[in-house]
């Protein structure tokens, strides 16, 4: 291949790292957490910083979100109740136009009506691009757990208290992160750099809402050390450096993709259906080798989701704070974007890995690869009329716009699930 292929191909990898922002956890958990960006946004709602007020269904406070499927619902999910008839047909008349690589799997879990099942090659496995970070975030909750299992209070104020400094596992992530300063209101949106500091509870806010490469990799790092250091979590500069440069790389790799598949294998998702393999930056790979591929299927995904409603992504506390982590509220992109879901509380995760090479008028942009083209979107939907949704969609539809595609097929979902099904 030329070198100037090459250069496409890389610019277009590039792009692909360069994220609509979408910020995540209720606005009023600034108190509970220290995430700094949440003070800036009570101050915009409140009308004393200039900003984009949230959507209405962005606004929802802490106490409000809860698990839907705690308590003798959820027993009924276990395993999933068979395919509704009515809802498949309707969900597959969205289809016949569509690209062959859709998966999809979509679960009513309306309260006061039997659940209700939808499934499109929901067992055929793609790449779940930042996805898996959602592995990461169960991981981290699952080591606090093994460390203070009986006071997840103490989780809590380690989450807030443990400071860790970018270093070279952030290299190389080009995502920006809201950066605020509530004493002197200074607010910069940028990637990551070197010096930065965070607490852990912010990390996982970068990685989850701002999907930031760099922060994925720096939570996946601190599940090592807590796994390695136990109750001497954290360790001192000293020993982190001598763990990871003294510990066999297959001992790292092994601890680390244990620290990441382990909590989703006890939450009932099998390995068929959805494994993380790898860091998510090329300085993080380094330290610690890949265990295998990373992939994920509908029919996982959407477990997960399940799993966490019901308390079982480790526990019922450790589900409702990744909830939290999950819920949306600034910018809403791809699926989440959907004018129809406006008023609608989203619990969301989304994930695009797409490449390109030369092709006869064919003009290579985001989100439309013409070698892959990966798209992936998991949400929680509750809309203030009661109606509540899961849905995890995966895709590599080739040469289209697929962020757009996604809002087009939650508009078309929504649209679907707001008629009341046949008696």
């Amino acid at each position: 291949m030329k070198r100037c292929c090459l250069g496409w191909i890389a610019a277009a990898i590039l792009l692909a790292s360069i994220p609509c922002r979408a910020f995540g956890y209720p606005i009023d958990g600034y108190p509970f957490t220290g995430i700094r960006r949440l003070a800036r946004l009570q101050l915009i709602v409140k009308g004393e910083l200039p900003g984009t007020v949230p959507a209405p269904g962005a606004q929802k406070p802490l106490e409000e979100i809860r698990l839907n499927l705690l308590q003798e619902k959820a027993a009924g999910l276990e395993p999933l109740p068979p395919v509704d008839p009515v809802l498949q047909k309707q969900i597959d008349a969205l289809f016949p136009d569509r690209h062959a690589s859709y998966g999809l799997a979509l679960l009513d879990i309306t309260a006061g009506r039997s659940p209700r099942l939808a499934l499109r090659q929901a067992e055929r496995p793609l790449s779940p691009g930042s996805v898996g970070k959602l592995a990461i975030a169960a991981g981290l909750f699952r080591e606090l757990a093994f460390l203070f299992p009986d006071d997840p209070e103490k989780r809590r104020d380690l989450l807030r208290s443990r400071t860790v400094v970018a270093d070279k596992w952030i290299h190389t992530d080009h995502h920006e992160v809201p950066v605020f300063d509530p004493q002197t209101r200074s607010f910069a949106s940028r990637p990551i750099r070197e010096g930065d500091s965070f607490s852990l509870y912010e990390w996982a806010d970068h990685m989850l809402s701002a999907s930031a490469n760099a922060a994925a990799s720096i939570v996946w790092k601190e599940l090592l050390l807590m796994r390695r250091f136990g109750l001497e979590y954290p360790p001192s500069r000293g020993q982190e450096v001598d763990f990871f440069a003294k510990t066999p790389k297959e001992v790292l790799r092994d601890m680390a993709m244990a620290a990441v598949n382990d909590p989703l294998r006890e939450a009932g998702i099998r390995q068929e259906d959805w494994q993380l393999g790898s860091f998510f930056t090329g300085a993080g790979k380094r330290v610690v080798p890949p265990g295998g591929s990373s992939y994920g299927t509908p029919l996982g995904l959407l477990r997960f989701l399940v799993a966490l409603e019901s308390g079982r992504v480790v526990d019922a506390w450790s589900s409702l704070e990744l909830k939290r982590l999950m819920y949306m509220t600034a910018r809403r992109i791809r699926y989440a974007s959907s004018p129809a879901l406006t008023h609608a509380a989203v619990y969301f995760k989304s994930g695009s890995l797409y490449r390109c090479r030369p092709e006869p008028d064919f003009k290579c942009a985001k989100y439309m690869g013409n070698v892959e083209n990966f798209m992936n979107s998991v949400a929680i939907i509750e809309h203030p009329d009661g109606r509540t949704y899961l849905v995890a969609i995966m895709s590599n539809v080739l040469r289209k716009n697929s962020a757009v595609e996604h809002q087009s097929l939650a508009t078309f979902i929504d649209r679907i699930l707001a008629k009341p099904p046949a008696p």
